[in-house]
């Protein structure tokens, strides 16, 4: 019976981990930053994916390129996690491992605007300031503002001060 890998998480040291040369993912600043926030607050919640290269002793990631990154960078992390990450191994050939990777990338979607408006209205009325969602769900001021007009609820302005200049 097939048991999917993720009930066999392993703790590897980084040291053994390494990049493969195919993700073509990037993530802009802002993301890497609150990535690096969401381990810092939750820690680790999701393996890294890998495949085990025998002959190097050395684990390929498949996904989770970003995660290794913010161990690799921070510290306080690395410190706190004693150097290892969680890693669950897939064993398949190259060309596969290729296709899991952009899987696994396309596969994390987009955020529904509309959504997220309501999560925005949801933080504010229940007492959340515009710097305490800007900091925990990573959104600049500007788009808070935006998410906030989506909904059309002039609630969510009342401790909003506003300029006079079309006086």
């Amino acid at each position: 019976m097939y048991k999917s890998p993720v009930y066999n998480i392993i703790s590897v040291p980084i040291e053994k981990i390494r990049a493969n040369a195919w993700n073509p993912n990037a993530v802009a600043p802002p993301e890497m930053k609150l990535l690096y926030q969401s381990i810092k607050e939750d820690g680790y919640t999701m393996p890294i994916v890998c495949y085990y290269l025998k002959e190097e002793d050395e684990y390929e990631i498949v996904d989770g390129y970003h995660r290794y990154t913010i161990m690799k960078t921070h510290k306080d992390i690395y410190e706190r996690e004693n150097g290892c990450l969680p890693v669950s191994i897939i064993d398949k050939p190259v060309t596969d491992r290729m296709a899991s990777t952009i899987r696994h990338n396309r596969a994390r979607g987009s955020h529904d605007i509309e959504l997220m408006s309501n999560i925005v209205a949801d933080l504010v009325e229940s007492g959340m300031s515009d710097a305490w969602i800007a900091k925990n769900i990573g959104m600049d001021l500007d788009e808070i503002m935006r998410l906030k007009q989506i909904t059309g609820l002039a609630s969510l302005f009342k401790d909003k001060e506003f300029s006079r200049s079309w006086e």
